[in-house]
């Protein structure tokens, strides 16, 4: 009998070498074996009918993207972390505590039809803003094309007034606000967001939004489209402002969990943690470790991202230590926002699995 390979066997099927594998311990090919940590297959076996019950959509249907631009966004390495998902019969939750902008949140949701999805995040004014797309939607793109209409017209100069009084206007609102004027609130997020320089989310100790506007000379202030379309895909998802421990009441034995929380530094002028007014050190680094132990304990399938401290010390072995009980993989990423032009460009970064 002739073999090929899993990754032979993933490209005659148009599916990813993961899935094979998973097929394979499964043994739902028949013949497959494992030689050493390799599956091979017969030439001749046929594709299993997917029992998926969760019906797959094709990208271009349906399919949206992440509303903001966000420091550190997984766009980039969604192919990688793809690769993952572990959606079937029994997993049919998907928890996203750190959401951040949603990369991977929205890629499942133009994927999948899940059960039930979960979200969070210390910042109450991104949360905010997801909540106002959700229920909010015809009064946020009304406030967001009037903002575009002013904006667009200015001369640099005037823009730059506009965008100052606008970006203090935000910052009382934060401070100040109540829930009468969080739809305000929700579009001021997202034309500082559009308009700012390279799309930060940053604020210093006291709590305070203090981005210069970019040099953006036509920004899509108002994706109508796109925005609906999330406003469609989050109808169903719990959205909460908080800590990622309180994830923990949602998440059992049918959940995937993906963190992406505030990244390692790798160097002393690369530490970009100030999302909020909260900073995330090693001490909640290992926390968060920890966290992912208990969640591995309850049956759920986890995923972790974080940079590699061995970009620029390759004895550090900080996250090989605290998730020495999981796999770490490297992955190759272009890290953009950096004060120093030497450090910006393909970094090694970690995908962390129980699984």
């Amino acid at each position: 009998m002739e073999y090929m390979s899993a990754k032979e066997a993933a490209y005659k099927w148009g599916i990813s070498q993961r899935r094979v594998a998973v097929l394979c311990s499964e043994k739902r090919i028949e013949d497959a074996t494992i030689i050493g940590n390799m599956w091979i297959i017969p030439t001749n076996a046929e594709k299993p009918i997917d029992a998926r019950a969760l019906r797959y959509v094709e990208k271009d249907e349906k399919h949206v993207k992440p509303f903001l631009k966000w420091a550190g966004g997984k766009g980039q390495l969604i192919s990688e972390i793809e690769q993952y998902y572990p959606f079937d019969n029994n997993v049919t939750k998907y928890a996203e505590p750190f959401v951040g902008g949603g990369a991977v949140l929205f890629d499942v949701l133009s994927k999948f039809n899940l059960k039930q999805v979960y979200i969070s995040d210390v910042n109450a004014e991104l949360i905010n803003t997801y909540k106002m797309i959700k229920k909010h939607i015809d009064e946020l793109i009304q406030q967001l094309r009037v903002l575009q209409e002013l904006f667009l017209p200015l001369s640099t100069e005037d823009r730059k007034l506009f965008y100052n009084s606008k970006r203090e206007r935000f910052n009382y609102l934060k401070a100040n606000g109540d829930e009468s004027v969080n739809i305000e609130k929700a579009a001021l997020m997202i034309f500082l967001n559009k308009t700012c320089f390279n799309g930060l989310f940053r604020v210093n100790k006291k709590g305070l939004f203090n981005v210069p506007m970019g040099s953006y000379k036509n920004p899509l202030i108002c994706d109508e489209k796109n925005l609906r379309a999330v406003s469609s895909k989050l109808e169903n998802v719990e959205i909460v402002c908080g800590d990622y421990r309180e994830s923990q009441r949602f998440i059992d034995e049918h959940t995937f969990v993906y963190f992406d929380p505030p990244y390692r530094p790798i160097t002393d002028t690369a530490s970009f943690t100030a999302y909020t007014e909260n900073l995330f050190t090693d001490k909640e680094q290992i926390e968060l470790a920890r966290f992912v132990d208990t969640l591995n304990n309850k049956g759920a399938k986890v995923v972790v991202s974080n940079s590699d401290p061995k970009n620029s010390n390759t004895e550090d072995d900080f996250f090989d230590n605290i998730y020495s009980s999981h796999k770490i993989k490297r992955v190759e990423a272009n890290r953009m926002i950096n004060c120093q032009a030497q450090a910006r460009g393909k970094v090694k970064e970690l995908l962390i699995s129980n699984f």
